[in-house]
């Protein structure tokens, strides 16, 4: 299979020019840096909180099993998650299952469900999506390794309560299948009591990492999409980033470049654009893999730093028509990476205009793949000709194996990135002070000090 491709070089100061650029000696300078943090992330590989490293690995068997002898026999399955618990299946949905997947009758969606993915707590969302469902014919995926996320657990309140009124306490366990911690916590135990299926989240597992585990790799298999594929790929981005040294590593050359234009050249806004709607989602995944890594307080000695890249997702074309001004002449803070395919599934030709339309001829005759290259280019160069720098991810085609591919390089670079700013990339201290003072506010037992906090 072909692998994607990494490019930085309208990234250089030979491309942008002007003294705005990474210079040769700044690459050279951060060599020995970064091949030190490549190290250090290889040989913690399994431990703590780098599990993730051991997913492409895996055996995928129970979950393509569980699928198999659930094929046809629900119309919808409804995960329930929020965060990584959601973003992930949402971005392989996005990739790798036909356009408007669920408008398709049954046996165009090869008898698999159809997938909804409830991750917020909006009432009115909730409400509405599950008064459209069949709940009769509907299987429901809670994903939460503690079982006690506040809006993931919420929501499987709800939809446990529908679920129960409309099959009954009996067959509610038919309805369900938990995604959750191995051996212990709130959803396991629920799990237990109701003899309900369940999927391991593995303990060294992080949310925001969790995409080729059991979180994506259910509702996958369930799906239909290419679970196989998608671990081969990751695999093979592992064997290439646990081989290749230096500016040669895709995962070490991502991160190397995103920091040295932070830290060095005060560009502290990471963009995100693809150039493929297959791959829009993609940029969600990414913003929380980023932010939620590399943003902390303190570095690993203790010292105050408040550091982290902003990402912001955008999509090419649209945002040339919303964005782009910004990034060509607005503050010179970003760095952009293009997400590119080399070769779509579909060629639609565009006509040839009448004479009415001249000023449209130089149309005619061109795909609409070409004219997304086009302007892919274009931008490229219109922001390296403006000092602004851009990466360019090119995937040979959007399939399981590049996208598995993909996950695994990013997920490798912001293991790398953490080790070039010296922070934690596996915690997130500021997310679970919000969530401390959520409990607080909806009555918690052990919150009450802080809901005194709050009052005052």
């Amino acid at each position: 299979m072909d692998r994607l491709t990494l490019d930085i070089g309208r990234c250089l100061q030979a491309a942008v020019g002007g003294g705005r650029g990474l210079a040769p000696e700044m690459l050279a300078g951060l060599t020995t840096r970064l091949e030190k943090a490549r190290a250090t992330v290889l040989d913690a590989a399994g431990n703590g909180m780098l599990g993730w490293m051991d997913l492409p690995c895996q055996d995928p068997g129970p979950l393509l099993e569980f699928a198999d002898r659930n094929a046809g026999r629900y119309e919808s399955l409804l995960v329930i998650g929020i965060g990584g618990s959601a973003l992930g299946t949402t971005a392989l949905a996005t990739a790798l299952l036909p356009f408007y997947y669920n408008e398709l009758e049954p046996a165009e969606r090869g008898r698999r469900p159809r997938l909804y993915i409830l991750d917020n707590v909006d009432p009115d969302e909730t409400a509405a999506l599950l008064d459209r469902l069949e709940l009769g014919r509907t299987l429901v995926n809670v994903i939460s390794k503690s079982g006690t996320t506040g809006e993931s657990m919420a929501g499987y309140l709800v939809a446990r309560q529908r679920l129960e009124a409309a099959v009954g306490a009996v067959a509610l366990k038919e309805h369900l299948v938990f995604t959750t911690d191995p051996t212990a916590g709130t959803l396991r135990k629920i799990g237990a009591s109701l003899g309900v299926p369940m999927f391991d989240l593995p303990a060294g597992v992080g949310g925001r990492f969790s995409v080729l585990s059991a979180v994506g790799l259910l509702p996958a298999a369930l799906t239909g999409m290419d679970v196989m594929g998608l671990l081969a790929g990751a695999r093979d981005m592992a064997e290439w980033t646990a081989g290749a040294q230096g500016w040669d590593n895709p995962a070490s050359a991502y991160a190397g470049v995103h920091f040295l234009q932070d830290t060095a050249l005060g560009r502290r806004v990471s963009v995100m654009m693809p150039y493929s709607a297959r791959l829009r989602h993609l940029s969600d995944w990414y913003a929380q893999l980023w932010a939620e890594s590399l943003g902390k307080a303190v570095d690993r000695r203790g010292r105050m730093v408040n550091t982290g890249p902003l990402p912001v997702k955008a999509l090419g074309v649209t945002d040339q028509h919303s964005q782009l001004q910004l990034y060509v002449e607005g503050p010179d803070d970003k760095v952009l990476t293009f997400l590119g395919v080399g070769e779509f599934a579909t060629t639609v030709a565009i006509p040839a205009p009448g004479p009415e339309a001249e000023a449209l001829a130089y149309l005619g005759g061109h795909t609409l793949a070409e004219l997304l290259w086009a302007e892919q280019r274009s931008t490229a160069w219109a922001l390296s000709k403006s000092g602004r720098p851009s990466l360019t991810i090119t995937l040979p085609r959007v399939d399981a194996f590049a996208l598995g591919g993909l996950f695994y390089l990013l997920e490798m670079a912001t293991a790398i990135a953490g080790e070039l700013y010296d922070v934690d990339a596996f915690d997130q201290p500021g997310v679970e002070l919000g969530k401390k003072m959520t409990y607080a506010l909806m009555g918690r037992p052990g919150y009450e000090a802080l809901a005194e906090v709050i009052a005052g």
